[in-house]
């Protein structure tokens, strides 16, 4: 298996919860939070990209 490098988003603050991002072979996009590192989301950068489009369009908005 290969080892993943995470990255922490440029939205984080010092001392928060982020989001962690690493690319894998396949075009896989891995997503994980800091409070719950185990809890792995996995991905296509397709499909992340669709979402967030969606959020910064406001389509998932309350």
């Amino acid at each position: 298996m290969t080892e993943l490098h995470w990255q922490k988003s440029s939205y984080c603050e010092a001392g928060s919860t982020c989001i962690h991002l690493a690319s894998a072979p396949a075009r896989e996009i891995h997503l994980r939070e800091s409070a719950t590192p185990y809890a792995t989301v996995i991905t296509t950068v397709t499909r992340l990209h669709r979402l967030l489009a969606r959020i910064k369009g406001g389509d998932l908005d309350h």
